[in-house]
């Protein structure tokens, strides 16, 4: 595989690394409502298990509620016993047709704990980031023992995957920081 080709995998991988952390961050309860909560639930419709935001209009009429209200009437139930049996702690209440979803302020401690949650969660991204690193800098090595780079071609190619990592690491630490401002925000 071409040197070039090999960077390219390289930033690719390391971007899918840092966006599925975003998407993880997002499912993380911040004391304010927010629609992508539920990304992470599902349901069983018609046989499928089915995010909601799929068998329902999800949005957040004020800070504190999120309002779900099914396509279809009778997957509300289902939608109901979905949330009470997730890692949330939200209990929904349905009046028949829309499901409201108050989403009650953290606690001090409940803060810090998600505090601790986002923090692992950003470290493994970045284990993740210092695997492809490890994996392409092999490669890198291989195609120069192979005699198809010059050591010069591998160092200069080595240097630049590991700006691609710190990049990458700098991008994880900012989310990390901003997600916990927004979760410490009283």
């Amino acid at each position: 595989m071409e040197a070039k080709e090999i960077i390219k995998e390289t930033n690719r991988k390391m971007d899918q690394s840092v966006e599925v952390l975003r998407t993880e961050l997002a499912g993380v309860r911040a004391g304010r409502a927010n629609p992508a909560l539920l990304d992470n639930i599902q349901v069983e419709a018609y046989g499928t298990m089915t995010p909601i935001n799929q068998v329902a209009t999800v949005n957040t009429p004020d800070a504190r509620t999120i309002s779900i209200q099914p396509w279809d009437k009778q997957m509300i139930n289902e939608i109901v016993r979905a949330i009470q049996t997730s890692d949330l702690g939200l209990m929904p209440n349905s009046d028949g047709n829309v499901i409201h979803l108050p989403v009650p302020p953290l606690t001090e401690e409940r803060r810090h704990e998600y505090v601790k949650l986002i923090k692992k969660l950003g470290e493994d991204c970045k284990i993740g980031i210092r695997n492809v690193r490890r994996e392409m800098n092999e490669r890198i090595k291989a195609e120069e023992k192979a005699h198809r780079l010059s050591e010069d071609e591998s160092k200069r190619h080595q240097k630049t995957i590991q700006d691609l990592t710190d990049q990458h690491t700098s991008s994880i630490d900012s989310a990390i920081s901003a997600k916990e401002l927004e979760i410490l925000e009283i």
